[in-house]
């Protein structure tokens, strides 16, 4: 399957307030680890939408991060969304469970940062 067809717009996501359980994930997944599997894993019995929240200092652009949390086998949809188009989708949608992974990617970004720079230090 094309990961790509995974990647929904806001709109599209929108419709998927549907019959069955959804959980709602956000993060940044500016650097995909293997933390965010474990993290994803745990809420994947229901249908999984990722949400690929907009960051002004991403590495990565957006559309390259939601192809590889689309390229995860536990995510079934992934929108690219700003601050407001979350806030409007967790009302539309009305998720089971939302995980918010923000703080925990900044988190990651910054210490693989500061690792890569002790290294060229050395």
């Amino acid at each position: 399957m094309d990961t790509r067809t995974k990647i929904l717009s806001v709109a599209d996501a929108r419709a998927l307030a549907a019959d069955r359980p959804l959980a709602l994930v956000t993060g940044y997944f500016d650097v995909l680890r293997a933390s965010h599997i474990g993290d994803l894993s745990s809420v994947s019995e229901r249908t999984l939408l990722a949400v690929v929240r907009l960051h002004p200092h991403a590495i990565l652009p957006a559309p390259a991060r939601a192809e590889l949390v689309a390229a995860l086998r536990v995510i079934d949809y992934v929108v690219i969304a700003d601050d407001r188009e979350v806030e409007s989708l967790v009302t539309a949608l009305e998720p089971d469970r939302i995980v918010h992974l923000e703080d925990a990617d900044v988190r990651r970004t910054r210490e693989l940062t500061e690792h890569v720079q002790r290294r060229q230090s050395s």
